[in-house]
């Protein structure tokens, strides 16, 4: 399926009648939040700006279906009714959005606590960092039948549930167990999974398996993180039964499918603000940041966490301006950071890290002309995002652990001349599809990772653009609509054989 499909088109839509889909995830499609200009206080909507959010809002809004989340937002509880629902979205109330409400304490235990300090860091094997609290775990427990208790409310008999990420381990078991067998749930994992030797670390590994294997399909990004859960399946659980070829596993009478379904993005929307920042932005660009027309300009765009490699990253540049004087003055590394999950001391820590590294390198190396890092972590709106991965020679993908890494494709969809260069580490599962024609480092190899930025700052116009076509034809002919579509026709296709087969 390529680029040029939406959302909208026959055939994405899965095969559910009106209001039988349900889409359950921590954040919400919009939020709404006071606005008290001229002096009055009115509520605005905040629209989904891109991703998987906005991909799936004219989904919901073609199977009138249900999408259950937190509330968040300051003003969310005014504009919804007794049972926390409002119409979205608001020019068309084409399908309802479903906020519950999470307390101070539910949020602190749930959302920082077990989502982001055991299961984060536990499944991209950081199990130094995973703090497992008690506490934690109860309010996951907690909230995780909230949300259980909501969809089963919602659901009817040929419901489609469809649980987003890490917050909702334990919630399908408990949605299984209430709903009729003509209810089909699935389940996609956006980070990644790990092996068993670092999974069973967790003292509720088991729960967390039977938790999951309350879904019919089970989608990961990559193979590798099937394989992986499988395995964690066949040690843990004695009275499992694995098909490890066919990716299904039958526990206590029931059978889940485990399939990988690698994630694209929004190529269209990519392109078409990467076409609409001209020469202009980018001269704006340039001169707002202090940064010399004549300069190659290499570019990193992370959410600020420890699994990303920006450290790593920056040890690489440091060494790339030790060991070659020549680039001083020439090269210019801009790194757009978004902070997150700053409640978090090992997040705290890394904000603390990341810029004392930009200092040491900018104090080292710069001059009153030449800046070699240029750090932004304000807002950019995403026509000025797509610019810069437009305009940039070099993009530096240097996770040390990554499910997918879609900022990768992301610059890959706005490369609309052809003429950058990707260098992705091996570490993250965009590698699978994008490793042949990117620049492959090892995060942690700070000499071959210098060695490499220069390879691509060096490399001449014709291999960039062989190099970049190629990359540009996977990201849009596997982008985020063939990705939903191959979801919802596994969906299907496996809802069909069930139905043959009774």
């Amino acid at each position: 399926m390529g680029a040029d499909n939406s959302a909208t088109d026959d055939g994405i839509v899965p095969a559910v009648d009106d209001g039988e889909l349900i889409v359950v995830s921590n954040r919400q499609p919009y939020t709404h939040s006071y606005d008290h200009g001229d002096g009055e206080r009115s509520i605005t909507v905040n629209r989904p700006a891109g991703g998987l959010t906005a991909g799936l809002d004219p989904v919901m809004q073609q199977t009138d279906g249900t999408w259950i989340a937190w509330g968040d937002g300051e003003a969310d509880a005014d504009v919804t009714d007794d049972n926390g629902t409002v119409r979205m979205p608001p020019e068309s109330e084409a399908y309802t959005l479903k906020r519950l409400w999470l307390t101070d304490e539910e949020v602190e235990g749930y959302y920082y606590g077990y989502s982001n300090r055991v299961l984060w860091p536990l499944c991209h094997g950081g199990t130094m960092k995973t703090d497992y609290v008690e506490r934690y775990w109860q309010r996951y427990q907690q909230v995780n039948e909230t949300f259980a208790d909501a969809v089963v409310e919602t659901a009817g008999a040929d419901s489609l549930i469809w649980f987003q990420d890490y917050h909702f381990t334990l919630a399908p078991r408990w949605v299984r167990d209430s709903l009729p067998d003509s209810a089909f749930l699935t389940h996609f994992w956006h980070i990644t999974w790990p092996g068993w030797d670092t999974f069973r670390a967790c003292p509720q590994h088991e729960q967390l398996l039977e938790g999951l294997l309350g879904n019919d399909l089970l989608g990961f990004h990559v193979e590798r993180y099937c394989r992986n859960f499988l395995d964690c399946v066949d040690e843990a659980l004695d009275d499992a039964f694995i098909d490890p070829e066919g990716g299904r596993v039958n526990y206590e009478g029931h059978t889940t499918v485990v399939k990988a379904f690698p994630m694209g993005i929004d190529a269209d929307s990519i392109r078409e603000h990467s076409e609409a920042a001209d020469d202009d932005f980018w001269r704006e660009f340039q001169s707002s940041h202090g940064i010399d027309p004549s300069t190659s300009v290499i570019v990193g765009v992370d959410r600020l966490d420890y699994t990303k490699g920006i450290v790593e990253r920056l040890d690489a540049l440091e060494r790339l301006l030790e060991t070659r004087p020549e680039y001083r003055g020439e090269v210019c590394y801009v790194q757009k950071a978004n902070e997150s999950r700053s409640l978090i001391p090992d997040y705290q820590d890394l904000q603390t890290e990341v810029q004392e590294s930009i200092d040491r390198i900018n104090d080292r190396f710069g001059t009153d002309d030449w800046q070699p890092v240029i750090y932004i972590n304000e807002f950019i709106p995403q026509r000025e995002l797509c610019g810069l991965y437009r305009y940039a020679d070099v993009m530096l993908v240097s996770a040390v652990r990554d499910g997918m890494n879609l900022v990768s494709k992301e610059y890959v969809a706005a490369q609309v001349d052809d003429d950058g260069v990707l260098v992705l580490s091996d570490q993250a599962g965009a590698h699978e599809e994008l490793g042949d024609q990117a620049l492959t480092i090892n995060p942690y190899d700070t000499d071959a990772f210098a060695d490499t930025i220069e390879r691509a700052l060096t490399m001449d116009m014709d291999e960039r653009a062989e190099r970049m076509v190629a990359l540009r034809e996977q990201v849009e002919s596997h982008d985020l609509y063939a990705w939903m579509e191959s979801v919802f026709d596994t969906i299907d296709e496996l809802r069909a054989k069930d139905t043959d087969d009774d």
